[in-house]
């Protein structure tokens, strides 16, 4: 829009200083004129100015005049219309029960009328949601504003329910700033808070949460209650009536290693003010990792050997690991009329490990042991009991395997996998010593134990042998008869090399072989003996990583990974995923790699999520997405009513109405109220302001000069020639 406006404007044609210097000559010269005082016939003075001494002055003046130069300035603008800016919420909290529509509507009304408004331009900007970020609403208006020069900003209005999670502490802003928000003052959200929730727990132990249900905008009653319903793994739950607003402690048992999900939920408000906003933050979920505490490992070595020390490093280099370390050094019946103090360094305490103590141990490992007569029978039948029960034994044998000191031949040898052959020479025939590289079978790659192990040799989809191995050789091993078990190795002739057995709630592995220590030494280029040992006594143990037959469930980055491992090379069944909020799905696993097969699909809704293959059960604990924005679910002035207060804006809701109650625009010139009609924090829609602030350019001027010199001068000349025959007469 363009305009004219017209003025006087000075454009002197000397400098400024020298003219006003001309100003006081001209004056000085004046003053003996005008100030005259002359005697009267009686002897009295009276002021009486010099004949002339006006006509002077005003050549004087005239003369000053056409020196500042004064012309008829015409000027053409064109102004330029103000910005308001419109900042719309539309994060997760803003879109609970009928907010969405509210702020949808408000919005379409606020452009209508904004449209309706001269010299304004209205800028509508969505504050996305912010990810794990809360509301970013100040983030993305400090976008906007670079793009607006600030001597156009009409003013900012915000369409929030008022959680806001980036406020500065001094904001930038010199424009009213008016926040709009859904429903009324006045609402009660009730939230679970975790105060403390350990991230780890140890195995057999308790561990302690601390928790608090508040009533977020009601008032306090002192003898409030709440019921909480506790629910761990999926099992049946437990109900607590827990203070409101106070701590509240929760043991929960970690009874296997691995996660453990407990939900936590608060029942619903309900009350004389009114039920609450919404329940999404009365469930909160907590995952803990189970952990064994330091593992206890026995370890016999029946005599001393090259690869003795292999097991010792690998067990030593765990500071999760106590080890107890025993070497058989001399047969007991060997006499060679040795002195007895010159025996041993300590006698082997044989009831002390494996009667008193025998439970404390996680893992009991032979290495190369035969029964001489050291462990009567008694004991080794209390290590297969102790298996039985839920131990770990892992047997590292050599020749002594086949010969009659072998423990096969004992009770223990009632829960080993695979016996050695027996019958005349079976000892001899039993030892086969020749080069060979360790052959992992088709159960094997499909075994966490020995599935991708570094070297080994693979099989095609249908089972084919694809590569050999490409890790070093061994020289000896033991023939014997697998009976039962899983045979993940094999060694020369197709005889079983590693065998893993599971009896009763125990786990027995069985190496045929004492040349692993091989690889250790990088012998033929080496192999990963570090790894599979680990492997071997952390699968004893029940580390849940290992489990051959296992579900798995976990949850990244908003995605369900459901993982389902098995031994089995039949396809793998369909998986049942069932949603916090109770909606279930069937999905295919696609199979990854032998033995694995996995299904993945987003999972945005916080809380528990159930996975199962219709034998196992797996649980996964969900995060709100943002939990900044669910810990407080009400709509609440309180954040931004300091910004709006020092800029002058005002705070509105919009009410519950069928319709919402958006308050009028108006524009308002600059230092002049910008809200009114409201008062109290009511619910009446009033109207907000949005500052008027007149930003133009100029696009042309044209100057008409008041007293040309054709002009001035007749009229300088003239007025002095007047004031000199004046002054004469």
């Amino acid at each position: 829009m363009n305009q004219a406006l017209a003025g006087i404007d000075f454009a002197p044609v000397i400098p400024p200083w020298l003219l006003a210097g001309l100003a006081v000559l001209a004056l000085l010269a004046l003053l003996p004129a005008l100030l005259r005082l002359p005697r009267d016939v009686d002897g009295t003075r009276r002021w009486q100015p010099a004949r002339g001494a006006w006509l002077r002055a005003l050549a004087f003046a005239a003369l000053l005049l056409a020196l500042a130069n004064p012309r008829l300035v015409e000027e053409t603008r064109q102004t330029r219309p103000d910005i308001a800016l419109l900042m719309v919420d539309r994060s997760a909290s803003t879109g609970l029960n009928a907010r969405p529509e509210q702020i949808t509507a408000a919005r379409d009304e606020i452009e209508a009328r904004a449209r309706r408004l001269p010299d304004l331009e209205l800028r509508t900007v969505e504050v996305p949601e912010g990810g794990n970020q809360g509301t970013r609403l100040f983030t993305a208006m400090e976008r906007a504003l670079a793009d607006i020069p600030r001597a156009r900003l009409a003013g900012v209005m915000a369409l929030t329910d008022g959680q806001v999670h980036d406020v500065p502490a001094a904001p930038a802003l010199d424009a009213p700033f008016h926040q709009i928000l859904p429903g009324r003052p006045g609402e009660v959200d009730r939230r679970i808070r975790v105060i403390e929730a350990p991230g780890f727990g140890i195995v057999g132990r308790p561990v302690e949460l601390r928790v608090v249900v508040e009533d977020l905008g009601a008032r306090p009653d002192a003898g409030g209650a709440a019921r909480l319903t506790i629910r761990r793994d999926g099992q049946p739950p437990r109900v607590e009536s827990v203070p409101v607003g106070r701590e509240h402690r929760i043991a929960v048992p970690i009874e296997r290693g691995g996660q453990t999900v407990v939900e936590l939920t608060a029942e619903t408000r309900a009350g004389p003010e009114g039920g609450e906003v919404s329940d999404l933050n009365n469930r909160t979920v907590v995952a803990i990792n189970g952990v064994r505490d330091r593992l206890r490992v026995l370890l016999v070595s029946g005599e001393p050997h090259a690869g003795q020390r292999t097991w010792r490093r690998l067990l030593k280099a765990d500071p999760n690991v106590d080890l107890v370390h025993f070497t058989i050094l001399r047969p007991p019946e060997k006499d060679d009329l040795t002195p007895l103090h010159e025996l041993a360094l300590i006698a082997f305490p044989v009831r002390e490990l494996f009667q008193v103590k025998l439970r404390e141990f996680d893992l009991i490992v032979f290495d190369r042991f035969g029964n001489r007569g050291l462990l009567p029978p008694v004991y080794l039948r209390n290590i297969a009991d102790y298996v039985r029960g839920g131990g770990a034994l892992l047997l590292s044998v050599g020749p002594e395997f086949a010969g009659p000191t072998s423990l096969a031949a004992t009770p223990l040898g009632q829960i080993l996998p695979a016996r050695p052959q027996t019958g005349m020479g079976a000892a001899q025939a039993a030892l086969l010593e020749q080069p060979f590289r360790p052959f992992v079978t088709e159960l094997g790659a499909r075994h966490p134990v020995t599935e991708n192990l570094p070297g080994a040799n693979s099989f095609t989809p249908e089972g084919a042998n694809l590569a050999e191995a490409t890790w070093g050789r061994w020289y000896r091993a033991l023939r014997a008869d697998a009976r039962a078990g899983s045979t993940v190795m094999q060694g020369p002739g197709d005889a079983p090399l590693m065998v893993l057995d599971r009896v009763g709630e125990g786990r027995v592995a069985l190496v045929l072989s004492d040349h692993i220590w091989l690889w250790s030494r990088g012998h033929d280029g080496g192999g990963p003996q570090q790894e599979l040992l680990r492997r071997i006594a952390h699968w004893t143990m029940k580390e849940p990583e290992l489990e051959e037959e296992d579900l798995t469930a976990r949850i990244d980055h908003g995605r369900l990974t459901v993982t389902r491992r098995s031994l089995e090379p039949a396809a793998a069944p369909e998986i049942t995923v069932t949603a916090p909020d109770g909606t279930i799905s069937r999905h295919m696993p696609e199979t990854r790699g032998a033995g694995r097969a996995v299904v993945e699909r987003p999972a945005m809704q916080a809380g528990v999520w159930q996975a199962g293959d219709g034998r196992r059960t797996a649980f996964a604990a969900a995060e709100a997405p943002n939990p900044m924005e669910v810990a407080d679910l009400r709509a609440d002035a309180t954040p931004l009513s300091a910004l709006a207060t020092a800029t002058g804006g005002a705070t509105r809701w919009l009410g519950t109405g069928d319709s919402p109650l958006v308050p009028e625009l108006r524009r308002v010139a600059i230092g002049r109220d910008a809200q009114g009609g409201a008062t109290g924090g009511g619910l009446e829609a009033g109207w907000i302001g949005l500052r008027r602030n007149g930003d133009h350019s100029v696009t042309g001027i044209t100057a008409l000069p008041l007293l040309p010199p054709w002009l001035a001068l007749p009229m300088v000349l003239g007025l002095a020639l007047l004031a000199w025959r004046r002054e004469g007469r």
